[in-house]
């Protein structure tokens, strides 16, 4: 990600941190005026709102930072820990809205200006809604978890507006108070399950678990651009890092090659993988020999002179394949 990029994603943050701000301030007001608990369920998520934006703009600025000696890979990391806290607190707001309405299920408690309410959540709503929608979209395009995990927050937040504007509207024409409490309850756990699912991420993202979505790309470019000269790509290994890929693996050459030769190899697929790809993409390239004979039979290359064997098959490059820990000698 550029600096220009991130400092656009800086001041969108900044400006969705302000006006989730305000928001929490009209929740706030709605529940001191209704007494409902379901508008407190969006109040408490507005807390986390304002609190996680503020981790992600702090995330933001860690990522912005080059690489450095302490840091070789960058800092990009951080945003998985964002991710997390962010999803820590969502689970802590979905535990208490379950618990107050639960609670206020056995012992009800006396409602007010339901009107009110209604109006002011479905503003809030509908501004989050907005909001998130966009925050999400300039995180998918510069490639940033934090954003992206900020904007999923947001637009929970507005879903969960939604239903607790339906269930305020059945309790406002039938006036079964018990519907204010049950809908807290309900709202509740889909806070719960939004917090675990960003956890997971997180956890996946420090544990450097594999990511097929973002190495299958990767795998078609080198396939649309295969060469004679690549007998063999194996042991590929991508790893993410905020907004940028690190990738490793091996790519067997022609075993006559000389250095120059091989390492003209390494630096083309280094070229194509990072000229066609729209996330930044930083590339180590393991270089081995082809084994005659048994390579000859998967080696495209008609004018080798060192050929011991006849062309059978091409390797297919899958995946899969791509990702075995494995050369030519092991199919």
């Amino acid at each position: 990600m550029n600096e220009r990029t991130h400092k656009i994603n800086f001041r969108i943050q900044l400006v969705a941190v302000g006006i989730g701000i305000v928001l929490m301030g009209v929740k706030f007001f709605a529940w001191w005026l209704t007494n409902s608990n379901a508008i407190l369920t969006d109040a408490l998520e507005s807390i986390i709102n304002v609190v996680a934006g503020l981790f992600a703009l702090y995330s933001l600025h860690i990522t912005s930072i080059p690489k450095d000696a302490n840091h070789p890979y960058g800092h990009g990391k951080v945003e998985f820990m964002a991710a997390g806290f962010e999803g820590g607190l969502i689970v802590l707001a979905g535990l208490l809205i379950v618990g107050k309405g639960a609670y206020n299920l056995i012992f009800p408690q006396e409602l007010e200006k339901i009107d009110i309410g209604l109006i002011l959540t479905a503003f809030s709503g509908l501004i989050n809604f907005g909001l998130g929608f966009f925050v999400l979209r300039q995180g998918k395009k510069s490639h940033s978890l934090t954003m992206q995990a900020d904007g999923k927050h947001l637009l929970s937040d507005a879903y969960s507006s939604a239903g607790i504007l339906l269930g305020m509207l059945l309790l406002y024409f039938t006036g079964a108070t018990w519907l204010d409490n049950l809908t807290a309850i309900i709202f509740g756990f889909v806070i719960l399950y939004t917090g675990l699912q960003l956890l997971r991420t997180s956890v996946s993202g420090i544990m450097d678990e594999a990511e097929p979505e973002t190495i299958r790309p990767l795998v078609d470019i080198m396939l649309q651009n295969r060469r004679d000269n690549w007998v063999d790509i194996h042991n590929l290994r991508a790893i993410r890092y905020g907004s940028a890929i690190h990738i490793d693996c091996h790519l067997t050459v022609p075993w006559y090659f000389t250095v120059e030769e091989g390492h003209a190899e390494v630096k083309l697929l280094e070229t194509l993988v990072q000229k066609d790809n729209p996330t930044q993409v930083e590339l180590f390239v393991h270089a081995d020999p082809c084994r005659p004979p048994s390579a000859c039979s998967i080696c495209r290359k008609a004018d080798c002179a060192q050929r011991q064997a006849a062309f059978e098959r091409d390797v297919p490059w899958t995946l899969e394949s791509l990702l075995h820990l494995r050369n030519h000698q092991e199919l």
